[in-house]
């Protein structure tokens, strides 16, 4: 996943902590105590602006992301906020090398050394303190993203519909995902991955939050989650419909939200009626998630939307040795032509002979 390998974000404190202690290892490698203090000043800046840089190469380039990751990051905290704190935090770590190289030159001219290592020291903490609301954010940041699923390029389908319908309990179904299941009603928080192997291949089934049927700029960022999730990684949407009305919502307003899915998507969008074993829907495929009755059928039907797998012709090694047709061997065993104008074959070339070594005279 884009987001697994990103690293802890340190605190101020936390960087000023660290950089100081490697500074005072490199102050005690120094005998003369004038040098010894310049010494000081240079480390503590170079410390701080190396993990400054650190923290900045550890968030990828949020322009280069695939879709989903791209927009997951903005629904969850706005790509322009990250890019802010990551700008803070960059121009913190140009300035405290500037600042610790121009206190080295300072120091060499200053008649006491002490007084310039405490000016550094106080000037450079201030600089990092000034980013340290930027560092929380980033590390926030971090957190969250990390914890969004890895979702893998492969035939997927995503799973809309209302709250309470039933959406987790088909994945839970057919697919390796154990999202959180109750009688009472629940609604999803976030994307749920799941997959099933169906010999050589494997299947993804993406469980979205609910959503509702509202303008686009009154929803949550957990409903553009589920909306994200459908327009840039779904494969084929199942559209569960929920006909009892159990879930809370009346039809009218599921077929309302399911008009809407189909102007967002261009991908197929099979529509299912669930809690077939609590009344029936006429003009829809049915199932009940509760005894399981339908969910393999309609598990059949997503997988008709599935393409046929290219079959690759296996291309001939370049390297290895191109065979010798008939017509070529028989070229090279009569290559040579007699008098009369027909082929006749080579001669055999003949072994040469190895010469008999003597044995010696037996005394």
């Amino acid at each position: 996943m884009e987001f697994e390998k990103m690293p802890t974000v340190p605190t101020a404190d936390e960087i000023l902590d660290r950089s100081f202690r490697r500074a005072a290892k490199k102050m005690k490698e120094k005998s003369n105590k004038e040098r010894a203090n310049q010494e000081f000043v240079r480390a503590v800046g170079a410390a701080i602006h190396d993990r400054l840089v650190y923290i900045i190469r550890g968030f990828p380039e949020f322009d280069d992301l695939p879709p989903f990751y791209r927009e997951m990051a903005d629904i969850l905290y706005g790509i322009d906020r990250i890019k802010q704190s990551l700008g803070a935090v960059g121009w913190a770590a140009k300035h405290t090398k500037m600042l610790g190289n121009q206190l080295v030159l300072q120091s060499k001219k200053a008649e006491d050394t002490l007084v310039v290592r405490k000016r550094a020291v106080a000037r450079l903490a201030s600089m990092v303190h000034q980013i340290d609301k930027d560092l929380h954010i980033l590390n926030d940041v971090r957190n969250i993203l990390r914890q969004l699923p890895h979702v893998e390029d492969t035939f997927t389908v995503v799973i809309a519909g209302y709250p309470n319908v039933g959406k987790s309990s088909f994945i839970r179904k057919v697919s390796s995902a154990d999202p959180e299941v109750a009688s009472y009603p629940f609604t999803t928080k976030g994307i749920i991955v799941g997959h099933r192997i169906m010999g050589r291949e494997k299947i993804q089934f993406v469980d979205t939050p609910g959503i509702l049927d509202r303008p686009a700029e009154e929803r949550n960022p957990i409903e553009k989650q589920a909306l994200s999730a459908m327009m840039n990684v779904a494969s084929v949407v199942l559209f569960i419909l929920d006909p009892s009305e159990h879930c809370g919502y009346p039809m009218a307003v599921q077929l309302h939200l399911l008009d809407e899915v189909k102007t967002l998507v261009k991908v197929p969008v099979l529509v299912v009626a669930n809690k077939s074993d609590l009344v029936s829907a006429e003009g829809y495929s049915t199932m009940s998630t509760a005894d399981g009755t339908g969910v393999e059928e309609v598990l059949a039907e997503l997988l008709t939307h599935k393409p046929e797998p290219v079959v690759r012709e296996r291309q001939a090694d370049i390297r290895s040795a191109l065979p010798k047709m008939a017509e070529e061997a028989v070229e090279d065993e009569y290559a040579e032509i007699g008098l009369d104008g027909e082929r006749v074959k080579k001669p055999k070339p003949k072994r040469a002979r190895k010469p008999r070594t003597r044995m010696p005279a037996s005394r």
